[in-house]
């Protein structure tokens, strides 16, 4: 995969841009590759050139990725102040529901359509999803579509009002948990110890939840990249962002192992 500068924009010329009309709702979808759907979600304040990136990896590892956007200026670089601007949109959109524990995020019934659509467009045995920072919960709701086998769950910060509190409404957990022991599937997630957006209290209540299907994952915060925009410095100031801007691209790196022990488990999950 080429080398491209993550300070300047993407114009993302390498996906197709679609606009996708689901539950009377329309979203522009990124869209590249061959092989089973994975469906990577942005973070705030957005598809970066960092979130970029790691769909093109995630392409590259043999995947249909469908990359919507959710929110922020597609394939901008991050700005302080514009991202200041999109963390506040969000913050207040019922959409995303930033508040509150106890029920899921009414976006997630999109993304389980577009999970569907995926599925019907690329075959296999079904779609994964990852989801970071705002969506970072998402790929768990989004279980309650048959088609999802392998959700991810990339620094989960919703809600940002209870620490230990799980954007998902509890008889929805329960169909999930049956169907992670039903089907014998598991659920990944990734957080650095220090994030002051998933603590260690989030993770906790996923074990609770469902048990050994749970496998939280915790990064050092001496793993984190320290080179990155001014927007994670201000504002979100605590290692945050897993496979984004904290990863460092370099063999040894616990955050590009973290990268490519999702790959793998993407792979085993829709290996035909």
């Amino acid at each position: 995969m080429a080398t491209r500068n993550l300070d300047e924009y993407d114009p993302l010329e390498d996906f197709q841009p679609r606009k996708i009309t689901l539950n009377e709702t329309t979203k522009m979808v990124h869209v590249s590759g061959t092989g089973p759907a994975v469906i990577v979600m942005p973070e705030v304040p957005g598809i970066s050139p960092h979130v970029a990136r790691f769909a093109r990896w995630v392409r590259e590892a043999g995947f249909t990725v469908y990359m919507p956007s959710l929110y922020g200026r597609d394939g901008e670089p991050v700005d302080l102040e514009v991202g200041k601007a999109t963390f506040k949109r969000v913050c207040a959109s019922a959409e995303f529901r930033a508040f509150g524990a106890g029920a899921s995020a009414p976006v997630t019934q999109w993304l389980r359509a577009l999970a569907r659509l995926a599925h019907e467009e690329c075959g296999g045995p079904g779609v994964g999803a990852i989801g970071m920072c705002f969506s970072g919960n998402f790929a768990l709701s989004m279980m309650l579509e048959p088609s999802m086998l392998a959700p991810v769950l990339s620094q989960p910060a919703l809600p940002l009002d209870d620490d230990a509190g799980l954007q998902i409404a509890p008889e929805e957990l329960g169909i999930v948990k049956q169907r992670l022991d039903g089907e014998d599937l598991t659920v990944l997630a990734y957080r650095f110890a220090g994030d002051r957006f998933c603590k260690l209290q989030r993770f906790a209540a996923y074990r609770e939840a469902l048990g050994d299907r749970f496998d939280g994952r915790v990064l050092p915060d001496s793993a984190a990249n320290p080179d990155i925009p001014e927007f994670f410095r201000e504002v979100v100031q605590t290692p945050h962002n897993v496979v984004t801007v904290r990863l460092i691209d370099e063999e040894g790196q616990p955050t590009r192992k973290a990268r490519d022990e999702i790959l793998q488990f993407f792979a085993h999950r829709l290996a035909s």
